[in-house]
């Protein structure tokens, strides 16, 4: 019980961290002379690095949006667990748990797809996805598979 517990606390931890990182650091995108992520745009130019903010359109604001909620419904179904692990009566199923990490993932899914078509528009051809792409696209089986085994998870005395 203890393990099984530990485990799915320890993957749904690593889940925020990835979904934290990929929405903040600056690595959606990388090239040799610039980097851009969701927020701004930075390049390098006269000797200094400056970063502006990303154009605005509605594609990326919803990426914006979906990686912000998706970090939001991962950080709140970990609390729905922690909630239900002293509340839960024997027997009892993490639902509530496992439907906000299962949306968790869907979002950062969806985000991570719309990124991808909707970034040949303004990523250069010399530029490559970054880390915190990666890092979006992993948060998301890891997501859907914790969401899945919260909805099948029993709690145990």
């Amino acid at each position: 019980m203890l393990l099984r517990t530990l485990t799915i606390l320890i993957v749904h931890v690593i889940v925020v961290i990835l979904l934290f990182v990929s929405t903040t650091v600056n690595a959606w995108t990388v090239g040799e002379i610039s980097n851009s992520d969701l927020w701004s745009k930075c390049f390098a130019s006269n000797g200094g690095y400056h970063c502006k903010p990303t154009p605005t359109g509605v594609w990326i604001q919803l990426v914006q949006g979906l990686m912000v909620l998706s970090v939001l419904y991962s950080v709140l179904a970990f609390l729905f667990f922690l909630c239900q692990l002293f509340t839960l009566q024997k027997g009892g199923r993490f639902f509530l748990t496992g439907i906000f990490q299962i949306l968790a993932s869907l979002l950062v899914m969806s985000a991570a797809a719309v990124y991808t078509v909707q970034s040949s528009d303004w990523v250069q051809e010399r530029e490559g996805f970054g880390f915190s792409y990666i890092l979006a696209w992993m948060a998301f089986p890891l997501a859907l598979l914790s969401g899945l085994v919260y909805m099948i998870l029993r709690k145990v005395e």
